[in-house]
């Protein structure tokens, strides 16, 4: 379990933080975590209550060739190993959709196609589709790793700004967000990847509504929102700086109860971590043998 990320500032600091306004992830087709209440945990899917032994049997296939391809493969390193789904039946994919299930994390990239993420209930095991502009899949895969590639790389996309950024004109009530401003934009020039994460709380900041507002237009949106229920109700959105992230924790009300901004690659709250992905092939593996098992034993009532 990853350590609930509290970044603490000291009181010299306490007048050059900053924020902006979340993003809620846009609806479509694909079937999007909804903001959840509370901590969750693995719980195998149901089996269902008839098999249908062609369709099951192409699920099994399909679900051991996924189990066989990130079986010895180093956790995060190297290319992402990649599965397409596109050309399984409609019986034998909805299969597969029962075995993998839902898990805590999902995410919006945009673009043409925008991609639909979820991840399974297998942490580090992740259903990607790129859908067409009326929300129509044009591809549907699972990939293995902490997060998407496409995630870390749209979040990598915006123009960085090498010398000063374009600044929204200023409105009545700005008071602390300039110098914020400036530091997150010296922190997105400084950023590499592998960096420890420069955090900034808003939640202890004096920070008025105009300087949220103000600091909201000149950070922009970016490509990328992404929920997550790791730690009750957790919203994260890309702005338009390099690897600079909104990253906002609700309660079961969803009141903000903590607010941030994250200069890094990923927040850390929305990736798989290596000792789960472990535990995923493990569950996997026993998945497989119970649908097997499941369709052994219809075999022997027939």
């Amino acid at each position: 379990m990853k350590a609930f990320p509290i970044p603490l500032v000291s009181a010299e600091a306490l007048c050059a933080r900053l924020g902006r306004n979340s993003q809620p992830a846009e609806e479509d087709g694909f079937d999007y975590l909804p903001l959840p209440s509370g901590m969750h945990t693995f719980a195998p899917p149901p089996m269902p209550a008839a098999l249908d032994p062609q369709a099951t049997r192409a699920a099994i296939a399909t679900l051991e060739t996924v189990l066989a391809g990130v079986q010895n493969w180093p956790f995060g390193q190297g290319a992402h190993p990649l599965f397409d789904l596109s050309a399984l039946e409609a019986d034998a994919l909805a299969l597969v959709n029962e075995a993998l299930g839902q898990g805590e994390v999902s995410a919006i990239v945009r673009g043409n196609p925008a991609l639909h993420i979820q991840e399974t209930v297998f942490a580090g095991l992740w259903r990607v589709q790129a859908v067409d502009a009326a929300g129509r899949p044009i591809s549907d895969w699972l990939e293995a790793g902490p997060i998407p590639a496409a995630v870390r790389d749209a979040a990598a996309s915006a123009i960085p700004c090498t010398q000063t950024c374009p600044q929204p004109p200023l409105i009545d009530g700005v008071m602390n967000a300039p110098p914020v401003l400036f530091e997150l934009f010296a922190a997105a020039r400084a950023h590499r990847p592998g960096n420890a994460a420069h955090v900034v709380n808003l939640s202890l900041l004096p920070m008025t509504p105009a300087d949220l507002t103000w600091l909201s237009a000149a950070l922009g949106d970016g490509p990328v929102v992404i929920l997550s229920r790791g730690y009750g109700n957790c919203r994260i959105t890309a702005t338009g700086l390099p690897a600079t992230w909104r990253v906002q924790y609700f309660n079961n009300d969803d009141k903000l109860i903590l607010d941030t901004v994250e200069v890094t690659s990923i927040p850390e709250v929305a990736l798989a971590a290596a000792e789960d992905f472990a535990d995923s092939r493990l569950r996997l593996a026993e998945w497989i043998a119970t649908l097997r098992q499941g369709l052994d034993n219809d075999a022997h009532h027939v």
